[in-house]
Parts: C-alpha cells; sequence; structure tokens
C-alpha cells in the first residue's frame, strides 16, 4: 500500500481544540501535532495497550475485545507499538471502528514496515496521528513514556491486555489511575509472564477484570448507541415480542423498579416477568437484585 497519505502535511492543534478528554486533562501536553481527522465530541475514547511481544493468541484476544465496540461511539486509543498496539489498531480498522494512534516521534518522521501500512490505514478510515513532537524529530526512551500519558489522557478508561511486571503499558495504566480514571486489565495465567503485569494490577486493586473480551464495553460503561443493540439482534435472526419492543423503546437508558414498570403499563405481573425475561435473556436489560431494571442493553 502507497503511503501517500503519510507524506500528507501535519498541523497545530490549539489546546483547546485537544480531542477526546486530552483538553480536559491535567497530561495534556503543551503543544500537540495532527495527521488526519479528529473525532466528534461524541466519541469516547478507550485506551488499548500492552506488551511489544505477546503470546500467540494475542491477536484473537485483541480482536474480540475491540468487536465488543461495535455499535458505540468508541473509539480505540494506542501507541502504533509492535503487538498489542498494532494489534488493536488492526481490529479497529477492520470492524470499522475509529482509531487514534499516538507516536513518541515527529509526525514526519519515518515509520518502518508494517506499522507504515497501519498508519496509513488509520488516515485512509478517517483516523488520526498524534504527536507532541515536531517535524522528523525521532524516538527516544523518554519519548515513550511521555506518549503514554497522552494515551491516557485522551480516554476515559484504559485497559491493559497483556503486560510483563516492568512492561510500558503498566506506565500508561499508573498515568490512569493518577488521573482518577477507570483501569481495566485482562487476567491470564498466573505462570505465564506476559500476564504477570496484569495480574499484578488486579491483585492490587488498581484494575477492574476483563474476564470475557465481549463484555470490554459494558465492563468501560461505554453504552450502545440508540438502536444497535436491536440491529445486531435482528441480524442475529432474534425478533422481539411486541410487548418486548414497547417496554425497551420506551425505557432504554433507564432504570424502574418491577412496580413503576406494572404502573406505566398496566402488565399484569406474569406477562411483564416474561417481557423482562425476554429482555435480559436478549442482553438488553440487566438486574442485579431482580427490584430495579435497567434498560440500556448491557
Amino acid at each position: 500500500m502507497e503511503t501517500n497519505l503519510l507524506n500528507e502535511p501535519y498541523r497545530e492543534l490549539a489546546p483547546e481544540n485537544y480531542p477526546l478528554l486530552l483538553s480536559q486533562s491535567k497530561l495534556r501536553p503543551k503543544r500537540l501535532f495532527c495527521k488526519g481527522a479528529l473525532p466528534s465530541t461524541d466519541k469516547i475514547g478507550i485506551a488499548m495497550v500492552g506488551t511489544r511481544r505477546p503470546t500467540a493468541s494475542a491477536e484473537e484476544l485483541c480482536r474480540r475485545l475491540v468487536a465488543s465496540l461495535k455499535g458505540t461511539n468508541a473509539v480505540v486509543v494506542s501507541g502504533l507499538a509492535q503487538g498489542i498496539d498494532c494489534y488493536c489498531h488492526k481490529a479497529a480498522l477492520d470492524a470499522g471502528i475509529p482509531t487514534i494512534a499516538v507516536l513518541a516521534q515527529g509526525l514526519d518522521a519515518k515509520i518502518d514496515g508494517e506499522r507504515a501500512t497501519i498508519a496509513e490505514r488509520i488516515l485512509q478510515a478517517g483516523g488520526a496521528l498524534l504527536s507532541e513532537y515536531e517535524g522528523n524529530a525521532p524516538s527516544y526512551k523518554g519519548c515513550f513514556i511521555a506518549r503514554n500519558r497522552i494515551i491516557s489522557g485522551l480516554s476515559q478508561a484504559t485497559l491493559v491486555v497483556q503486560s510483563r511486571q516492568k512492561g510500558g503499558a503498566l506506565i500508561t495504566a499508573q498515568y490512569c489511575v493518577d488521573e482518577g480514571k477507570l483501569l481495566l486489565a485482562v487476567p491470564g495465567n498466573f505462570d505465564c509472564d506476559l500476564y504477570s503485569g496484569t495480574n499484578a494490577l488486579l491483585d492490587s486493586g488498581r484494575a477492574m477484570p476483563v474476564f470475557i473480551p465481549e463484555n470490554l464495553r459494558s465492563a468501560a460503561g461505554i453504552p450502545l448507541i440508540e438502536g444497535a443493540k436491536i440491529e445486531q439482534l435482528m441480524t442475529c435472526g432474534v425478533q422481539l415480542s411486541s410487548g418486548a419492543q414497547k417496554v425497551f423503546d420506551r425505557f432504554n437508558g433507564f432504570r424502574k423498579t418491577f412496580s413503576e414498570l406494572q404502573e406505566d403499563f398496566g402488565f399484569k405481573a406474569p406477562e411483564l416477568l416474561a417481557i423482562l425475561t425476554e429482555l435480559e435473556i436478549s442482553g438488553l436489560v440487566t438486574s442485579k437484585d431482580n427490584f430495579q431494571f435497567y434498560f440500556n442493553g448491557a
């Protein structure tokens, strides 16, 4: 693939125009340069980071994690490093999810190999490359640590996919914790060094676990776009009954008690229980106590 867009000139962003949550972050850089298109203000950044030398199954893991964000306003934020970063960028591109790469070098500096292909794909897909370094500035060791704070600053939540106990992803995790944002981690085999970092984050209580890749969206608190869950169900051949459809359409995004639902619709208890069971099986309603029901498609 020819990297035509990589050769386009970059531009400097005014601090008030920094994308996602970065303009509000205490980690925001003094200067920020950009190639590509910035996400709209309704988008939600989720940082996905990890080791450069992951396990053999890591690419499929990243694909499943990212796929859970379909039908949302999520933007996958990572650092375009080999391994987990590139896997997550690729998964986002393949799933049609916007993605931003934060570089530890100037935007005119050469990007090698597959990373250049992914960077070009990001720009072609309407994503962006960001850096606080001007021109063709090279990357030094300290640049990667500085880059990691921007990844966290952009994002509502950070997920560490795989990491050793001294991996660079843990620096991003610490920035996330320092800002009081949500930190997530994928647990793994306690004998596997590549999960020693994520397991340590979980053991210390600093991170919340993502046991099932398909649950990343709900774990990160990223809601589905209105109607997205229904469309997904229809694609799978699932049709809601008229009563279930009516209840969900009216209360999507709200939390209601069983009594409130009866008052609003006049359903008899057995009929309402059947409807709520149908919606829970379809993933459109959740309840922790069978008293309050949250209509959010989680």
